[in-house]
């Protein structure tokens, strides 16, 4: 990019570029503070007398030095900030001539404090650690640097701190100590004598500033190892965390363990570095990170991952409740948890830090390869270490529905997003960038087989080692591999918004299928509906003897085609809900799916149930079904067997009954239907766990007695308070870990300030992070405002930053809180209780979509743009624009649908009577 280019004012200019960083930090925990000095070997690319570069408000700078390749030291003739792109500007006397090279010499100092970004302090019970979290754009909160992807530089890090404390970076570190030059000897005051002391360590690859990982504390480790099936060579493992949770890290260190060797061969390329740290992190705000090469891990929700070149060293960093469970006794969901975040992050190593996309418009190229929780994180990786969790089918629940929720609105985005000023970057870490990306190379996968794709996307990786990328480059591999124009197929789906939905009508000869964009309101306007995309339609049909048979061949190419067919005999379009729409059929071709999707011998698999299910209710919340036909269908499907199917049913039902929440004269039919479907199941399965369980029932039992318990089913209510009790008398075991979260919840609701003072204390002091987050579910189920006032104050004193996002969402599901929820959210937005605490994370987005989510009347809509009007929204505009269209869709949806529904409830509660 030239430096004169327009997007001069959010992009650094090019004119001069940075080769290396030598690093010095020093940091002092008990005065939560850090110094340092950088020098920045530069290469000058055009003549200037200006370098600009990277720094935050939170950044104090000290004077500035050039010295140029002529050996003369000089001075700035004058200093130029600017806040809201946070670059400093440098203006100097002299012309830097093209070709010729620099290094800038600089100091800079600042408070270590709990923003969750940058440098920045976390707590633990003997009191604070340091660490990083940089991307997208906080490394210029910890140092000057020029803070781009496409900037990449080499790094030589020297970290001063404490004794008894551990130092972490990147690399691994030298043996020997750093000696001070006279730039730096304040930084080294303390060494000599004993109370301080320095790691250096080696010079990292090439890589992105977001990438810089640092961490100083108390930090003690397992390790493990691994041997590579391309060289043989043993590379060490390591997980690191404070001493008091350490033993519950053991089962991501085996999960890292089993991963690595299944991604080299998936990808034909071996770990390009000598060993892989994890570190758990108390206070993290994202999911995950993927720092390259050695770091540290903290403790609690979040997830960083580090890598390197042949010389290098990795680590991952996250959330305790990403890699800490107990190993007695641990629930599958935390399991599940662990091992995706473990998975996504090792994939990191290939995709985001050998290859890097060259903005962040391509964020995609970095998180979705790694993130393809089908294709390269869970089927190919995962679905060889747990099998029994089904991760194929289980995708379309976690990643392809919530990817096709967003997607469905107006207020979208395209997955390759232009964001050319860094301030938005943040809010395109979405449902778009992962989940449907995610999907949409799952779809091509698919449509061009496995193999094919794998073994494109092995040859994108070696062609682009330790480079930058963009799209292009992704969809010419796998074009190599499979003699396809790629670039065709696929170019709409990730430069365009939205998804269509396919109406299938029958013909003489077979069936024609029309795309069109499919919006949750069902409104999609010519001007909204131009795109036509290149669709695989997956075609189901039985064979001879009534087996199934798929065609992946298929493609709708044009608005409309003809498809040939035998329709006298059970036929799918989208086998296994590999692609990314929906799929409407008339009402009678409907019903007969739902007849053989039932049948216990289908030639619909377990992943086409899944996805009927998820497209009736889309289809009737938009208007294209009436909603009754989705009822019909789940009322069909209700001898199911299969986990997986259940969960698309029952949260397809919980999300109805939240829409309906102040009409009791649906909300109270739709409990008891939800009931009838999920108390049987508890009777058939009880509410004892055995380790002999398979994970499909252990899961289904699960799910049904938190849907019974939901509706209040008298029995299952008394079950879950009789266990409340005993357990919080000292029974430990009387709680299965499965059960945690819904026993709780249940407590709190029927019983009030007894199970609300009970839970607090286990929030206050919880033996593992899956009984924090149980808590925290249960304290915000209380509908005695009393109960809720507090637990707002609690919010207001106690909570962690990082933990603010579970309560808003527990408070957000519970309907005698959502008004209470939106008040709180408003009296306090502009004080330090909310806004300011979260400002400069990726927080505060979720944060406003928890509040507002809940509401279905257009007035709630007006009362919140309303609130919004005269604030600054920039860093959240596009959640806040997402969830205030689904708003509307719950208001259109509800004037549209309520007799239909109130009609089917009737005439189901009929006939329930009679069948009694």
């Amino acid at each position: 990019m030239s430096s004169k280019g327009p997007l001069d004012h959010y992009r650094l200019p090019t004119d001069v570029r940075p080769r290396h960083y030598n690093l010095t930090i020093r940091t002092d925990l008990e005065k939560e503070k850090f110094s340092g000095f950088v020098k920045i070997d530069l290469d000058v690319v055009e003549t200037t007398k200006v370098v600009t570069f990277n720094a935050a408000a939170v950044l104090n700078l000290g004077p500035a030095t050039l010295v140029a390749s002529s050996g003369a030291e000089l001075a700035p003739v004058e200093t130029k900030f600017d806040p809201g792109t946070e670059r400093a500007t440098l203006i100097f006397a002299e012309e830097l001539p093209a070709g010729s090279k620099a290094t800038l010499r600089v100091g800079f100092w600042s408070a270590l404090t709990d923003s969750m970004s940058g440098y920045y302090k976390s707590t633990w019970e003997k009191g604070i650690y340091a660490l990083t979290q940089f991307e997208p754009t906080d490394a210029r909160r910890a140092l000057p640097c020029w803070d781009e992807p496409l900037l990449k530089a080499t790094f030589s890090v020297t970290l001063i701190s404490r004794n008894g404390t551990v130092n972490l970076s990147n690399m691994p570190a030298h043996p020997d100590v750093a000696v001070a030059d006279k730039l730096t000897e304040s930084l080294f005051e303390g060494v000599k004598d004993g109370s301080w002391h320095v790691t250096t360590f080696e010079t990292t690859p090439p890589m992105s500033t977001y990438l810089l990982a640092l961490a100083n504390g108390e930090f003690i480790h397992l390790e493990s190892s691994y041997k590579s099936p391309l060289s043989g060579k043993v590379r060490p493992l390591r997980i690191y965390a404070t001493p008091d949770v350490i033993n519950q890290a053991q089962y991501a260190l085996d999960i890292k363990q089993k991963a690595l060797p299944l991604y080299e061969q998936a990808f034909d390329i071996e770990y390009p570095l000598p060993k892989l740290d994890t570190l758990v992190a108390n206070d993290f705000d994202a999911g995950a990170m993927e720092n390259w090469v050695n770091m540290v891990l903290f403790l609690y929700y979040r997830v960083v991952i580090i890598g390197g070149l042949q010389y290098g060293q990795g680590l991952i960093t996250g959330r305790t409740t990403a890699y800490l469970v107990d190993p007695e006794n641990a629930d599958i969901a935390a399991k599940k948890r662990i091992a995706r975040t473990q998975s996504h992050e090792v994939a990191h190593m290939w995709f985001g830090n050998i290859t890097t996309m060259a903005w962040w418009d391509n964020l995609y190229l970095n998180e979705v390869p790694s993130h393809v929780s089908l294709q390269m994180g869970e089927k190919i990786i995962l679905d060889k270490i747990h099998p029994e969790w089904k991760v194929d089918a289980d995708f379309i629940n976690d990643h392809l529905t919530a990817a096709l929720r967003l997607d469905a609105k107006l207020s979208s985005h395209p997955i390759e997003v232009e964001v050319p000023d860094a301030g938005q970057i943040g809010q395109i870490f979405d449902s778009l960038s992962y989940s449907k990306a995610a999907s949409v190379l799952r779809m091509l996968s698919k449509f061009v087989g496995e193999d094919k794709f794998l073994k494109g996307v092995s040859l994108y990786l070696k062609k682009h080692l330790y480079s930058n990328t963009v799209s292009r480059n992704l969809w010419e591999g796998i074009g190599e591999a499979t003699g396809l124009d790629i670039p065709k197929i696929m170019d709409n789906w990730v430069s365009k918004m939205g998804f269509p939905v396919l109406t299938v009508t029958e013909t003489s000869t077979g069936i024609k299928v029309r795309q069109d964009r499919f919006l949750e309101d069902g409104q999609a306007k010519p001007e909204n509906n131009k795109t036509i995309w290149s669709v695989p339609l997956g075609l189901v049909t039985a064979s001879v003897r009534g087996q199934s048979l798929i065609d992946n061949t298929a493609l709708l190419e044009t608005r409309e085609a003809e498809f040939k067919l035998d329709t006298a005999k059970p036929f799918k379009i989208n086998a296994d809900t590999n692609g990314v729409y929906r799929v409407l059929y008339t009402p009678t071709r409907l019903s007969a799916i739902a007849s053989e999707a039932a049948k216990p011998d289908s030639i619909f698999s377990l992943a086409d149930r899944i996805g009927l299910v998820h497209d009736a209710f889309a289809l009737g919340k938009a208007g294209y079904l009436e909603l009754s036909a989705a009822l019909n269908l789940v009322h069909e499907l209700r001898a199911e067997t299969e986990f997986l199917v259940w969960g698309s049913i029952d949260s397809s039902l919980s999300g109805i009954i939240h829409t309906w929440w102040e009409d009791d004269k649906v909300t109270l039919p739709l409990k008891a239907f939800r009931g009838a479907l999920c108390s049987p199941l508890v009777d058939k399965l009880g509410l004892e766990y055995s380790k002999k369980d398979s994970a499909d029932i252990t899961q289904l039992r699960t799910l049904a007695v938190g849907g019974a318990a939901a509706v209040g089913d008298p029995a299952t209510v008394k079950a879950l308070l009789e266990r409340f009790s005993k357990y919080i008398s000292g029974d430990a075991s009387a709680i299965p870990v499965d059960l945690l979260s819904v026993t709780f919840r249940t407590a709190v609701e029927h019983t009030g300030t007894p199970a609300y003072d009970a839970v607090l204390k286990l929030f206050e002091n919880p033996p593992t992070p899956s009984i924090k987050v149980a808590a925290i579910q249960g304290l915000t189920s209380a509908v005695d405002p009393a109960l809720q006032e507090r637990t707002f104050k609690l919010i207001q004193s106690s909570v962690r930053n990082q933990d603010l996002i579970y309560f808003f969402r527990g408070l957000s599901t519970n309907p005698k809180a959502t008004n209470v929820l939106r008040e709180f959210f408003e009296n306090n937005y502009d004080s330090v209780r909310i806004y300011t605490r979260l400002e400069a994370t990726f927080s505060m987005k979720y944060i406003v979509q928890a509040v507002y989510t809940g509401f279905s009347k257009e007035e709630d809509r007006a009362k919140a743009e309303a609130f919004f009007k005269d604030k600054d929204i920039s860093k959240y505009n596009q959640a806040l624009a997402q969830v205030l269209d689904g708003i509307s869709a719950k208001a259109a949806f509800i004037e549209r649908s309520t007799s239909n529904v109130v009609a089917w409830l009737g005439s189901w509660e009929s006939k329930r009577k009679l069948d009694v």
